[in-house]
């Protein structure tokens, strides 16, 4: 449940209660009859002990539950008369945290054990001595921690369903604004971009049968029609995936790679270490990171060969995508959007990314990806 800015942590919240209840038992034990020496002692320890114990109710509900139900049954022998204060908040506690049944049969019988406990151990007549028992554990008192603690419970189920209902219904909102913008896209854009490719196509096609010089601006016309359609469609994929379909991952790569070579960039892929399941985010973000930085090099870099390596490390993913072409000697190259979506996907998993300008020619992008936590 939503907590204020200036909320009490749950600890500091915990051993107030601990203490205050401690305190309310044994003033409430020493205030009424009760007896002296090491009896006395004995029952004013286990008073506090039920108390303290509450400490670690949020932690461990149902030894705190078995902890303080044994020190009202010890007070009580000891002669002690005292509400089990400390026992009716770890049925709350138990209640709360989804454990019913065994609270429920846990008081069933520390309701018995009391009463043969002053039976046994107390002097006088039984209605007096049974009178002691159930003073000590009152039935009302016992069903009312109960349903406290039942009805916390629901409330706090009821809140985590409603800020899940949120959580789907913004998703699903979400996806269909994506939807709908990609639509816009493609109604949009598609047509007229798809024109322009194939007009400054076929007009080249025709000056080059004409044994014509086909100019650069017409040339430059037909490469940015085709590079335009390429994101446009990368671009409607992206906005498209609404995780119904299998996403790119690392078994894909090897096609991404064989694709590149297509392109006249003599790509190698190298796997290393033992292939073993990897979490989808870190999958994802392989995929994502060996095709940014293949289109990087194939549309700036002017190089001709790329290499890309996969390291299976136990406890992460290495990375590695290095090229011939032309690098700036600069340590720090200004990154560009590609370089920019790849750190942030690396940080979000926790992991690391480094590129720069290799010492022997070429540009490299080495990314760490940890294997442990991702989802």
């Amino acid at each position: 449940m939503d907590k204020g800015r200036f909320a009490v942590p749950a600890g500091v919240t915990d051993w107030a209660t601990a203490l205050g209840v401690a305190a309310l038992l044994l003033s409430t034990g020493l205030s009424g009859s009760h007896p002296s020496g090491g009896r006395e002692l004995l029952g004013s320890a286990l008073l506090a002990a039920g108390g303290l114990a509450l400490a670690a109710r949020r932690r461990a509900p149902l030894v705190v539950l078995t902890v303080t139900g044994l020190c009202a049954v010890g007070y009580l022998g000891a002669g002690f008369e005292a509400l089990a204060v400390s026992y009716l908040v770890a049925v709350y506690g138990a209640v709360r945290a989804g454990h019913r049944a065994v609270t429920l049969a846990a008081s069933v019988g520390l309701v018995a054990v009391l009463h043969l406990t002053a039976l046994v151990l107390r002097d006088g007549p039984p209605r007096e001595v049974v009178a002691q028992a159930r003073n000590t554990l009152e039935l009302a008192w016992l069903i009312a921690a109960f349903a406290a603690g039942e009805a916390v419970r629901q409330a706090e189920r009821r809140a985590e369903e409603a800020e899940r209902t949120r959580e789907e219904t913004a998703r699903r909102r979400a996806d269909e604004e994506r939807l709908r913008i990609a639509r816009e896209l493609h109604d949009s854009l598609t047509h007229q971009i798809s024109v322009i490719k194939v007009q400054s196509e076929v007009a080249v096609h025709v000056a080059r049968r004409r044994g014509e010089q086909v100019p650069e601006a017409l040339l430059a016309i037909q490469e940015a029609g085709r590079e335009a359609s390429r994101e446009l469609r990368a671009t409607l994929e992206a906005l498209r995936d609404d995780g119904t379909t299998p996403p790119h991952g690392l078994d894909q790569i090897p096609s991404l790679v064989k694709r590149f070579r297509t392109t006249g960039l003599e790509t190698t892929l190298t796997i290393e270490g033992h292939p073993h399941a990897v979490p989808a985010a870190v999958s994802r973000t392989a995929y994502r990171i060996v095709q940014e930085s293949l289109t990087n090099v194939a549309r700036h870099a002017a190089a001709t060969t790329a290499s890309v390596i996969i390291d299976y490390r136990p406890d992460a993913l290495a990375v590695r995508v290095d090229d011939n072409g032309k690098a700036s000697s600069h340590p720090a190259p200004t990154s560009g959007l590609g370089l920019l979506g790849m750190r942030e996907r690396v940080t979000a998993l926790g992991g690391r990314l480094r590129t720069g300008p290799r010492g022997a020619g070429g540009f490299t992008v080495q990314a760490e990806l940890p294997t442990s936590g991702a989802s």
